[in-house]
C-alpha cells in the first residue's frame, strides 16, 4: 500500500489540499516560531554605543625649522598609547567610577570584566591617501580616528567614551613630552659624559706636552735650528782651542828661556833647574841611565826641585814631548836613521816617554815663581795664566755644547716616536670633541622640541567630535530578528506539514483508489458536511479572523515600540500625501 501511494503523482491541487488539511499545523508551528522570535526582538536588551572621534594635527612649526623628537607613525603611537590607557589599573578605575558589568563582577573573575570591557571599546583608523614627502608616492596615512564604547545603557556608554577620550588626549600629551624629555636628558648625559672624556684627554694632552715639550712635532725645526747652532758654535770654540792650545804650548816654550829673577850672570835656582833639565835630557841620549853624569844630573834636578818646588808638569813633559818629536819628524826627513843627530832625538823621545810613564809621586804643578821680578818673565806667565783660563772657560763651554748636541739630537729621535703618541692623543680628542659638538647640537635640538611640546606647538590630537548620548541602539537588529523569524517560521510551518503529508499513508480521491486497485471507481460520492461540521467551520473563521486581527495589533505594537511612533509615522504619512498632492 506504500509503496503504490509513494507511486502516485502530485499535482497542484493535491499539494493545495495537503495545505488544507495540514493549516492547522503550519499555523501552529509557523505561530509558535514567530511568537518565539517576536519575545526574542522585545527581551533582547538594546547596546548602544557612544563614539567620539579625534583629529591627528600635524606640527604647527614647519619640520624643516624644528624637528619633533617624537618619530614614530601615529598609528603605531596610537596602539601604544591603547596598550597604556587600556591597562588594568585605569579600567578598573572606570569600572568602579561608573559601577559597570554589575551582573559580571558578581559571577565572573576580574579578568573577564576587563576582557569584556576591551571587547565593548572599539577604535577605528580613518585614513587618507596623501603624498608620502620622503619617497614622493602615494600612500594611506592615518589622520584621525575614532574611539568608542557600548554599553545597554546610553548614558554609561556616553560617559565611559568621553572617560577614555580624555584618557587619550592626556596619555598622548604625556607621552609626547615624556618622550621629549626623555630624549633631551639622555642627549644631556651623552653630552656632559663626552665633556668628561675631552677634558680627560685634555689633561692627557697637556701632561704629554708637558713631558715632552721641547720634543714635540711643532719644535722639530727649532731644535734643527738650534742644533745647527750648536754645532756652528762648537766648530768656532773648537777652532779658538786649537789657536789657544797652539799660543800656549809657544809661550810655554818661551817661558824657559826667561829668567824670573833680574839677577845678572849668576842663575837663578829655577834657571839652573831648566838648564840641568834640557842638560839631562841630552845626557840621556848619550849615556846609559847608569852613566855617573846621568845619574848625578837627576839628583841635582831632584834637589832644585825639593828646593824650589818647581816640579815639571806633565803637560810640560807632554809639549816638550811633542816638541822633540816635531824635531825628530824633520831630522828624519833631513837625515838617514843612523844620522846622530836622528839617533840623538830618538833617546831624547824615549827618555821623555819613560819618564812621563813613571812621573815621579811627588810631582805636582809648577807654581808661579815667588817674587819673580823679570819684566818679560811676569808677562810671559800672566799670557800664559789667561791662556789657560780661557781654555778652561772654552772647554767647559765645549762640554755645555756637546751636551746641547747630545740633547738636540736625542730630541729629534724621539720625535717620530713622540709625534705618532702625540697625534694618536690629538685624533682621540679631535674625534671626542666632534661627538660632543655633534650632541650639543642634538641636545639643542631637542631642547627647543621639548619646549614645542610643551606649548603644544607640535604634532597633537585635536577632539573634533565629542562623545553624544546616543539614541539608537546599534544592536539588536530587531527588524532583522523578526524577519529572520517569519521566514524560520514560514519554512518551519510548512516543512512539518510536508513531514507529516509524507508519513501519512491514506488513500485520498478517486485518483488515489484508481492508483490502488489498478481501476477507476464507478462513482464518486462528495462529503456531505452536517450541522456540527458547519459550527466547527465558523468556529475556525473567527478564529482566523481574531488570529490576523491580533497579529495587526501585535505588529502595530512592534512598530510603535520599536521603530517609531504610531503618530510620528501617521504625521510623516499626512506630509508625504500633502506634498504629493501639492505636487
Amino acid at each position: 500500500m506504500a509503496e503504490l501511494a509513494l507511486e502516485q503523482t502530485m499535482d497542484l491541487g493535491d499539494y493545495l489540499a495537503a495545505f488544507r488539511r495540514r493549516r492547522g499545523m503550519i499555523l501552529l508551528v509557523a505561530g509558535l516560531i514567530f511568537t518565539i522570535g517576536l519575545i526574542t526582538a522585545s527581551v533582547w536588551p538594546p547596546t548602544y554605543q557612544s563614539s567620539s572621534t579625534i583629529l591627528i594635527e600635524a606640527q604647527e612649526i614647519p619640520s624643516e625649522l624644528i624637528q619633533s623628537t617624537v618619530t614614530s607613525f601615529a598609528a603605531q603611537r596610537i596602539q601604544v598609547i591603547s596598550q597604556r590607557v587600556m591597562a588594568r589599573s585605569n579600567l578598573m578605575e572606570i569600572v568602579d567610577k561608573y559601577d559597570l558589568y554589575k551582573k559580571e563582577r558578581k559571577r565572573a573573575t576580574t579578568e573577564e570584566v576587563l576582557g569584556k570591557m576591551r571587547e565593548d571599546i572599539s577604535i577605528d583608523m580613518i585614513t587618507a591617501e596623501i603624498m608620502d614627502p620622503r619617497t614622493g608616492r602615494p600612500g594611506a596615512a592615518t589622520i584621525a580616528f575614532s574611539l568608542g564604547f557600548k554599553s545597554e545603557s546610553p548614558q554609561q556608554a556616553q560617559k565611559v567614551a568621553s572617560e577614555l577620550t580624555t584618557l587619550y588626549l592626556n596619555e598622548n600629551l604625556k607621552s609626547r613630552t615624556e618622550k621629549a624629555a626623555e630624549t633631551y636628558d639622555f642627549l644631556s648625559t651623552e653630552a656632559d659624559r663626552h665633556k668628561e672624556e675631552i677634558a680627560v684627554l685634555e689633561g692627557r694632552l697637556s701632561k704629554f706636552k708637558e713631558k715632552n715639550l721641547k720634543a714635540l712635532p711643532d719644535s722639530r725645526d727649532l731644535n734643527t735650528q738650534s742644533l745647527q747652532r750648536a754645532e756652528s758654535e762648537l766648530a768656532t770654540i773648537d777652532t779658538q782651542i786649537q789657536s789657544l792650545e797652539e799660543r800656549k804650548i809657544y809661550m810655554q816654550g818661551q817661558l824657559p828661556l826667561l829668567d824670573p829673577y833680574n839677577a845678572g850672570d849668576i842663575m837663578s835656582p829655577n834657571a839652573r833647574l831648566d838648564a840641568l833639565r834640557t842638560q839631562y835630557i841630552s845626557l840621556a841620549s848619550r849615556y846609559s841611565p847608569d852613566h855617573p853624569d846621568v845619574t848625578s844630573t837627576k839628583r841635582e834636578i831632584e834637589a832644585l826641585e825639593r828646593d824650589t818646588g818647581n816640579y815639571a808638569s806633565p803637560e810640560d813633559q807632554r809639549a816638550q814631548l811633542e816638541r822633540l818629536r816635531k824635531e825628530l819628524v824633520r831630522a828624519e826627513q833631513a837625515y838617514t836613521q843612523d844620522h846622530p843627530d836622528v839617533k840623538r832625538l830618538q833617546r831624547q823621545v824615549a827618555t821623555m816617554e819613560s819618564e812621563l810613564k813613571n812621573p815621579p809621586s811627588t810631582r805636582r804643578k809648577d807654581p808661579a815663581p815667588i817674587n819673580a821680578d823679570n819684566p818679560a818673565y811676569v808677562s810671559l806667565q800672566t799670557q800664559l795664566a789667561a791662556a789657560n783660563s780661557e781654555l778652561r772657560s772654552l772647554n767647559t763651554r765645549r762640554a755645555k755644547i756637546l751636551d746641547k748636541i747630545a740633547e738636540y739630537e736625542d730630541r729629534l729621535l724621539q720625535t717620530p716616536k713622540i709625534e705618532q703618541e702625540y697625534r694618536l692623543i690629538a685624533r682621540d680628542l679631535e674625534q671626542a670633541s666632534a661627538r660632543y659638538q655633534a650632541t650639543r647640537a642634538k641636545q639643542m635640538t631637542a631642547e627647543v622640541g621639548q619646549e614645542m611640546e610643551k606649548e603644544r606647538k607640535g604634532e597633537k590630537f585635536t577632539l573634533i567630535d565629542p562623545a553624544v548620548l546616543p539614541e539608537e541602539p546599534i544592536s539588536p537588529n530587531r527588524p532583522a530578528i523578526i524577519f529572520l523569524s517569519l521566514v524560520l517560521a514560514l519554512g518551519a510551518g510548512v516543512g512539518s506539514a510536508a513531514v507529516a503529508e509524507s508519513m501519512n499513508a491514506a488513500v485520498r480521491g478517486a485518483r488515489g483508489v484508481a492508483v490502488l486497485l489498478q481501476t477507476a471507481p464507478l462513482a464518486v460520492i462528495p462529503y456531505l458536511p452536517n450541522e456540527a461540521d458547519t459550527r466547527a467551520q465558523r468556529q475556525k473563521k473567527r478564529l482566523a479572523i481574531i488570529a490576523v486581527l491580533g497579529g495587526i495589533i501585535i505588529l502595530l505594537l512592534l512598530v510603535h515600540f520599536l521603530f517609531s511612533p504610531l503618530d510620528v509615522l501617521w504625521f510623516r504619512g499626512l506630509r508625504k500625501v500633502d506634498r504629493i498632492v501639492g505636487d
